[in-house]
């Protein structure tokens, strides 16, 4: 039996998801991101779940693309190679869009290197914490392609606009200690302490309404596009909806029942 390229385990409304292809550095073949669509899907769907943690099995986070499917790519009939490119980005950009828009806190728990794919998939998460193994290339460039998995989106909102272009431009290593000066990285752990410090992180920002942190992190998302108007606007709708859900009711009336017993 094929052993699965994702594994997904949930554990007290906490869901970790490894990357399970660790001969290959996590790198994200086709199959690798069939399986890991279902997982994105499942946590999003699944109310249970309060939180997702993001990490890679044996000593890489993610190497990125696959080279074999490069490869593959190539070998298509000259006429094929642009639609066949045109389908690959849908998916990939489908995948990183169910990472970046989830309606649950996530965190991406580097343990190793993340380069090319792997730190566009690491920006697509809400939080980073990485190990002193960790390191970060967007190292595209030296395949003579573009970042495709968001990173011209995601690192210059994490490290400014020139920042991002040198790291693009040169595809240089960058070690966990400079990713957390320059703000890849939010916090450094140890690596014998990385997912399970990754998964007490994830408990503490879910442990607040799910309405409001799901509503919250769709506006926030789209905060640097969108005028104050339009926030305003957004935030006015949201608020609308907290107003009705369950946990505003029941945090309201707790606090009226204590003010009360006070009295």
């Amino acid at each position: 039996m094929t052993p699965s390229l994702i594994d997904l385990q949930v554990q007290s409304g906490i869901a970790t998801l490894t990357l399970n292809r660790p001969d290959k550095r996590n790198a994200m073949s086709d199959d690798m991101r069939t399986e890991f669509i279902d997982a994105l899907e499942r946590v999003a769907a699944d109310k249970a779940i309060r939180a997702l943690v993001l990490t890679g099995a044996g000593k890489g986070f993610c190497a990125g693309g696959d080279i074999s499917g490069m490869e593959r790519r190539m070998k298509a009939p000259a006429g094929e190679i642009g639609f066949n490119g045109w389908h690959r980005q849908q998916r990939v950009h489908h995948t990183q869009s169910l990472l970046h828009t989830c309606p649950k806190p996530v965190i991406a728990a580097v343990n190793g290197a993340a380069s090319g794919l792997g730190a566009d998939t690491a920006l697509a998460c809400d939080f980073i914490i990485a190990s002193e193994w960790a390191n970060f290339s967007w190292s595209y460039i030296h395949r003579g392609i573009i970042p495709d998995g968001g990173g011209m989106y995601f690192l210059p909102r994490r490290v400014g606009l020139s920042k991002a272009k040198e790291l693009i431009f040169t595809g240089r290593k960058v070690d966990v200690d400079e990713a957390l000066a320059l703000g890849i990285v939010d916090r450094k752990t140890s690596a014998d302490t990385l997912v399970t410090d990754a998964q007490a992180w994830a408990t503490a920002l879910s442990k607040g309404s799910p309405t409001a942190l799901a509503l919250g992190k769709t506006i926030l998302n789209q905060s640097f596009e969108l005028s104050a108007q339009q926030v305003f606007a957004q935030g006015s709708q949201a608020q609308g909806i907290c107003y009705t859900s369950t946990e505003h009711r029941e945090s309201v009336m707790a606090f009226l029942a204590k003010s009360a017993a006070r009295e």
